[in-house]
């Protein structure tokens, strides 16, 4: 069906005037616009959907949301058929996700499932505990997370409070695509299942987050400066570190105001330092000792601390990962079930650290989802201390089952407090971790390919990849490949492949001889393949560790050439 079909085929449907006009405006229009929003259906994929709001098959709208939620509820209603459904809904600071999230709980309150719905927004951590903490069957989170402003989302949870990964997955995937008609979705709403999760909920995530700390020794002169950019960490983050004893907190208040328009920013996204800035400057003004910035929806988190000449510096998310996983480990009573877990992408000292401590680490997909899987597999066995992603997302502990800026702010303030007391900053405290296991430096690429052209040059860019992979990259050769779609490790110099325990997924990795790691990945919620680096070289104690990371930083360029994405 051509895209001109398709619109053809929705504009005889029953939908509102406004989006019938709308329709037609786009069959009157250019052709690419057309092409780009009704060339194929929003896919709902394995964790739910995102993508730009507007008028279209291929766009987030009351049509779209309602043909996926109607999916869920007949799924749930096959899952559970004898108990009466429950489930949590919650949303961010996106222009339409308060409306999207009434309009879903609508829909699953008109299929005789109680909807119990946030009445203002909150982080997605929180609603990943709520669907525990009220025995729910499944929970959404409409949120675009970092995304550009004109895009939203619909993620969802299961029972276990974490997203949806395999049979539920597939077969919800199923269940959605069963929906051919809008006059399948049953908006007849039945209030009396709509309940309003309030502040109630504050309190008992706010408990539960303290009971993660390993100390109640608070360095009271450690001075925070906070930005939610524009997100729903105002509405917590604030709570959790004055209960916690941190008095001396610093808020940047123009960016405090939840707004979906994100006004002071490019984007909302902490793993940016142009989205820091406004805070920096404050930290800078105030001579303060630590950043925190979170995404909007609350489950990425951004720091930057004082290094030993006294100037902030950014953090990336594998390092704050790393000093989170050592903290936790060096301060927890160890009884040899625990362990911790990072993900393909992510940086292999996560590893070197767990084993320092004597504890398991396991590698797993990219997404908390793989993570959260990880723990309900070892539940009874394996004790879960904490896991991250390069992506700053961190977890600790399995009360939420998914990344936690909330908790993880409140357990770095904890850590940095210790490191100051004990006469150290910050940089010299990871100097330390480095000295132990080698120089690890991290970098990212994305390449944004927008529009149906864009996903065709990123499936190119990886068969390219895969038919004639690279024998060496940055100077240093190529030993191993692993390719994660089929499944094989395969050694370059012996040319033996042998199998990866792990799901088929869209991964080509490529390790070096000297313990680099190259992986290109197209992203499942973003029109972009990104390109992930984590280079090594051994510790250097004749060269400070800022002359050793440009070293490493000269590599990485090296290798971007290389690889011809520059």
């Amino acid at each position: 069906m051509t895209a001109r079909e398709n619109a053809l085929r929705w504009l005889k449907q029953d939908t509102e005037e406004s989006f019938k006009n709308g329709i037609q405006a786009l069959l009157d229009g250019p052709e690419k616009d057309l092409e780009d929003a009704f060339y194929r259906d929003l896919e709902f994929g394995t964790g739910g959907m995102r993508g730009v709001m507007g008028v279209g098959s291929n766009r987030v709208n009351k049509y779209t949301f309602g043909m996926a939620t109607q999916g869920l509820a007949n799924y749930l209603k096959q899952s559970f058929p004898s108990e009466q459904i429950r489930i949590a809904i919650a949303y961010d600071c996106r222009n339409n996700s308060q409306t999207f999230a009434r309009m879903v709980a609508e829909i699953f309150s008109a299929n005789g499932i109680e909807a119990y719905l946030f009445s203002e927004l909150r982080p997605t951590p929180q609603l990943s505990f709520a669907v525990r903490e009220l025995n729910c069957h499944s929970g959404i989170v409409i949120t675009a997370s970092h995304n550009p402003p004109e895009y939203n989302g619909y993620k969802v949870y299961w029972n276990d409070g974490a997203q949806i990964v395999a049979p539920q997955d597939k077969v919800i995937i199923e269940e959605v695509r069963k929906i051919e008609q809008l006059s399948q979705i049953n908006f007849k709403a039945n209030s009396s299942l709509i309940h309003e999760l309030g502040k109630e909920m504050d309190g008992a995530f706010v408990k539960a987050s303290l009971e993660q700390r390993r100390s109640n020794n608070v360095n009271k002169n450690l001075k925070i400066v906070l930005t939610s950019l524009h997100g729903t960490s105002i509405t917590l983050l604030p709570r959790l570190l004055q209960e916690a004893g941190y008095e001396n907190l610093l808020i940047v208040e123009e960016q405090a105001v939840p707004d979906g328009n994100f006004p002071t920013v490019k984007s909302p996204n902490p793993e940016e330092r142009e989205a820091l800035n406004m805070a920096l400057e404050l930290a800078e003004k105030e001579n303060a000792d630590l950043v925190i910035g979170t995404d909007p929806d609350s489950d990425r988190i951004g720091v930057a601390v004082r290094n030993s000449e006294g100037e902030m510096i950014l953090l990336n998310g594998n390092q704050t990962g790393v000093l989170l996983t050592d903290y936790l480990l060096q301060n927890t009573a160890l009884k040899g079930d625990e362990f911790i877990a990072y993900t393909i992408v992510s940086s292999d000292l996560f590893g070197d650290v767990a084993l320092h401590y004597g504890v398991d680490s396991e590698v797993c997909l990219t997404g908390f989802k793989h993570i959260a899987k990880l723990i309900k597999d070892n539940e009874g066995d394996k004790t879960f201390i904490g896991g991250g992603e390069e992506s700053y997302g961190f977890m600790i502990g399995d009360f939420v089952r998914d990344k936690d800026a909330l908790t993880a702010a409140l357990i770095f303030c904890d850590w940095l407090g210790q490191v100051l007391q004990d006469g150290e900053n910050a940089e010299q405290y990871l100097s330390r971790i480095y000295k132990r296991h080698g120089l690890y430096k991290e970098d990212l690429i994305s390449l944004t390919k927008k529009g149906k052209e864009g996903g065709e040059e990123i499936a190119q860019m990886m068969r390219d990849l895969r038919s004639n992979p690279p024998s060496s990259l940055g100077g240093d050769e190529i030993v191993r490949i692993d390719d994660i779609n089929n499944g094989t490790s395969t050694d370059l110099k012996t040319g033996h492949s042998t199998p990866i325990d792990l799901p088929a997924s869209n991964v080509l990795q490529f390790y070096t001889s000297s313990g680099s790691k190259i992986s290109a990945r197209p992203s499942g919620t973003e029109p972009k393949i990104k390109f992930y680096f984590s280079v090594r070289k051994e510790w250097d104690s004749t060269k400070s560790l800022s002359a050793q990371q440009k070293i490493l930083d000269h590599t990485i360029q090296d290798i971007i050439k290389d690889l011809g994405i520059s």
